[in-house]
């Protein structure tokens, strides 16, 4: 017999009675209670839908019974001879992923130190630039006048090699095709350049708990030398894997690298339009259907605008649209939907997203003119 479905009031209650507040809600002034979803849509519990830009986990159309048993065979396209760890549990993520491809960068190069950026996204908890447990050296993102600097992994590799350690890639969020013109990031930096470690989750099972590190035959090798095992109570899983092949298929068979190219080139050049109607808007960056655009309060002063970016998600929200914020002064208007996401709705959230900021804009605007009037102004 099914459980009676709770209604959002019941539901909130009992959150907030047995879960830590530091569980936050995406929405916490008026949380949403989702029932379901397909795509690039959500559904609440009375039926609305919303178009959803934030849930890059979910990463390509619907997983289900007709198309695992379609998924064949494959491989990872990242280097001839690798060597792969799958992860596998109910709260297996790509921070796990991290957490083992540090063990590996230890073992084989007998160093402790981590170098990361000063805003990474999904490093370990401990390794993180707020963290205790080890030396951690924090790096400034290479970012200049809104642009990722070309070539900056090839030579910060080449640095980390040289001193004697090992690169890292992180393509928990943007691998697998996400940034359209290649399957993974990194190679956005060069054809003729490879990471040590390349770690994966999310996305690669679609919402379902999996994750994966690969690395080469000499790192894998001198973390097998140690004797001990490496043990995930479900890494492996033939269901697991099963899921993850079917991910790889649906993103081939259904083309969604070349769409997320398309369609990523089509939301950034409609998002460079609203940069020239609305002086909020700072750099705009990103490739493929990964974007984030900087709100600012001044030009000059590039003072972030975190209040305004704030309002305008939530505004977003009442219009059906999710989006969320990143950046350390949570600034940046951040897109990542799942990849099936269409000309149509990145058409649909950048009008309302016209609308919204020009309606701030008129409100600024009235209350200048407000202020000037009370003040004898003519």
């Amino acid at each position: 017999m099914a459980a009676e479905r709770r209604g959002k009031a019941e539901t909130l209650a009992l959150r907030q009675r047995l879960l830590s507040a530091s569980c936050r809600l995406f929405y916490p002034e008026e949380p949403i209670k989702m029932v379901r979803a397909g795509g690039q849509y959500m559904y609440d519990e009375q039926g609305a839908r919303y178009t959803d830009c934030i849930n890059n986990v979910a990463h390509v159309p619907d997983i289900g019974t007709l198309h695992i048993p379609q998924a064949q065979p494959g491989h990872l396209p990242l280097r001839t001879q690798c060597r792969c760890y799958l992860l596998r549990g109910s709260t297996t993520t790509g921070s796990e992923a991290n957490d083992l491809a540090l063990r590996l960068a230890r073992r084989y190069t007998g160093h402790w130190d981590v170098v990361v950026l000063d805003q990474p996204l999904s490093l370990t908890l401990s390794e993180a630039p707020t963290g205790r447990t080890t030396p951690t050296q924090q790096q400034p993102m290479p970012v200049r006048w809104g642009v990722w600097l070309t070539g900056h992994s090839r030579q910060a590799g080449r640095h980390i090699r040289r001193a004697g350690g090992l690169f890292v890639a992180d393509e928990i969020q943007v691998g697998f095709g996400r940034v359209g013109k290649h399957f993974w990031a990194f190679q956005l930096q060069g054809d003729d350049f490879v990471p040590d470690i390349v770690t994966m989750g999310k996305s690669i099972g679609n919402g379902h708990p999996l994750a994966c590190v690969a690395t080469t035959q000499a790192v894998a090798r001198a973390f097998e030398a140690t004797g001990v095992e490496y043990f995930n109570t479900f890494g492996g899983s033939p269901v697991s894997c099963a899921v993850g092949l079917a991910v790889l298929d649906v993103l081939e068979k259904e083309q969604l690298q070349a769409h997320a190219s398309h369609v990523g080139s089509f939301l950034l050049e409609l998002l460079r339009q609203q940069k020239a109607r609305h002086p909020i808007i700072g750099d705009i960056r990103g490739v493929g259907l990964f974007v984030g655009v900087d709100l600012i309060k001044d030009e000059a002063t590039r003072t972030p605008a975190t209040e305004e970016a704030a309002y305008l998600v939530s505004r977003l929200k009442e219009s059906y649209i999710l989006l969320s914020t990143d950046g350390p002064g949570r600034n940046v208007l951040k897109f990542k939907p799942p990849m099936c996401f269409s000309l149509d709705n990145a058409q649909q959230v950048v009008m309302k997203l016209d609308a919204i900021l020009t309606d701030m804009e008129e409100k600024v605007r009235s209350c200048k003119t407000l202020r000037l009037q009370a003040q004898g102004c003519p």
